[in-house]
């Protein structure tokens, strides 16, 4: 009875850890569409008034980045 109640325990605590992992990570950068190009900026928090990041992809497929990601973020993309 004890092991079935560590293992219940120690699958609660593993479920856990990864669901914060998860949600630690920074988003990622969608792809820009060919034709395009594109504008990445990351926030430091929902309120997307503090850039601290961000990525410009050309015409051309060239890619230019700055600063770091989180999970806040805007994406445009306009035509070449």
């Amino acid at each position: 009875m004890l092991r079935r109640a560590f293992t219940a325990a120690a699958l609660a605590c593993a479920a856990t850890a990864s669901a914060v992992l998860v949600q630690a990570m920074p988003a990622q950068a969608r792809a820009c569409t060919i034709n395009h190009y594109c504008y990445t900026t990351w926030y430091s928090n929902a309120s997307r008034t503090v850039v601290v990041g961000q990525l410009f992809e050309d015409c051309d497929g060239a890619r230019s980045m700055w600063g770091v990601r989180t999970a806040y973020l805007t994406f445009s993309e306009n035509n070449c």
